[in-house]
């Protein structure tokens, strides 16, 4: 019986082996690629906001007026932005980016500072204590095209590693 042998074709499912072995951690350097851009958009955002200071803050407040973004809550939310561990859900990789922890500004309602992300919140979309002054999603918007592009190119550099391994 005749045999035919594609040494070609063999070449070609080891390197898709390999790369199938390696997909989590490509994914991995290109998701936080992105979302590294993502996150650098939304602190030049928060940099650019001007706080009032913490007295001004509380003044405001205690007259149930619309409190301005103070200094000690805007260092809070700098302090808090991050990128969350890469999660599988479903067959979709991804990262969350957003606040975390308190600031240093404790009320009676929060003795241990206030929760960035309802101060977060509260910025974004306004509320009834609190001006608003969106800067998650102009980021977000600003920087899209930059954080895809990234992807694909660390995307495209790792690939092109493994599938050059050996090959």
């Amino acid at each position: 019986m005749a045999r035919i042998r594609f040494s070609r074709l063999d070449d070609y499912t080891l390197q898709l082996s390999r790369l199938a072995a390696h997909t989590e951690e490509i994914a991995g350097k290109a998701i936080y690629a992105g979302a590294d851009i993502i996150t650098d958009a939304i602190r030049a955002k928060i940099e650019a906001l001007h706080p009032s200071s913490d007295k001004a803050g509380l003044f405001a407040y205690q007259k149930k007026e619309p409190a301005p973004l103070t200094q000690t809550a805007k260092q809070g939310l700098l302090d808090g932005l991050g990128i969350t561990k890469m999660q599988n859900d479903a067959g979709f990789w991804n990262v969350k980016v957003g606040f975390d922890g308190y600031n240093d500004m404790p009320t009676r309602k929060y003795p241990n500072g206030q929760p960035n992300q309802l101060i977060a919140r509260s910025l974004e979309f306004g509320s009834s204590i609190a001006q608003k002054h969106p800067f998650v999603r102009p980021a977000i918007n600003a920087s899209r095209k930059r954080a895809e592009a990234k992807m694909a190119e660390v995307l495209d550099k790792e690939i092109k590693k493994v599938m050059d391994q050996g090959g």
